[in-house]
């Protein structure tokens, strides 16, 4: 910092360049921060989607990866009506099901959500990597206890050699109350990272490092 504001000249600046500097240090090699431009590109790519399916309203992939697109920056309720619009040509699609679950989920029909979600899973179990369970769990942590820890214990089957994983679990054991399992579930994730061969540790550090704040928590 001293370096940088003798080098600038100028303490301001200096404290943004080293905020540059620990930002990209973070994307390089840890992963912490959230992405700048990923937002803006999803932007761009849902602008022109529209175009698209303006141009060919019969496109099904395009107004799927549109509904996609919406379901991540929580345009539900938009993304749903893409996703009805073509449920007759995705029968098949378990990406399909449980788009159009979570969509559902978070419109507020979680009977028919939870539903469409099973039946995604039951075309492929590792749909997603699992995560379908993981959303289920969420929407009945506060209705339904017991079937929320089904699925999380379904997610954990998926995932047991993934410290995301057990993050994730960890945290929704916090949110349910059962502390122990939550702590246990960070460590885990801890015990799993370091088991990981070098090229696997970049892709999982971010994990670590959040179930190890956790763990202290």
């Amino acid at each position: 910092m001293v370096i940088l504001w003798q080098i600038l000249g100028n303490p301001i600046a200096a404290i943004l360049v080293l905020l540059v500097i620990l930002y990209l240090l973070d994307r390089r090699f840890i992963g912490l921060s959230p992405s700048i431009t990923r937002p803006i590109k999803r932007l761009r790519n849902i602008s022109n989607l529209r175009k698209v399916i303006a141009a060919s309203p019969s496109d099904v992939s395009s107004r799927h990866e549109l509904a996609r697109l919406l379901l991540e920056r929580k345009k539900y309720g938009e993304a749903l009506q893409l996703l009805e619009s073509i449920k007759d040509s995705s029968e098949e699609s378990a990406e399909y099901w449980d788009d159009l679950g979570t969509a559902r989920l978070f419109t507020g029909d979680i009977p028919n959500g939870e539903q469409d979600i099973l039946r995604g899973l039951s075309l492929n179990s590792r749909v997603k990597y699992g995560r379908p369970y993981l959303r289920l769990a969420e929407a009945y942590r506060t209705r339904d206890k017991d079937k929320a820890l089904h699925y999380l214990e379904q997610f954990h089957d998926i995932h047991s050699s993934s410290s995301e994983a057990y993050y994730l679990l960890g945290s929704m054991y916090r949110t349910l109350g059962r502390e122990d399992d939550a702590k246990k579930s960070f460590k885990e994730s801890l015990q799993v990272y370091r088991a990981l061969p070098k090229y696997k540790r970049r892709q999982e550090r971010r994990w670590a490092l959040k179930s190890y704040f956790r763990s202290i928590a």
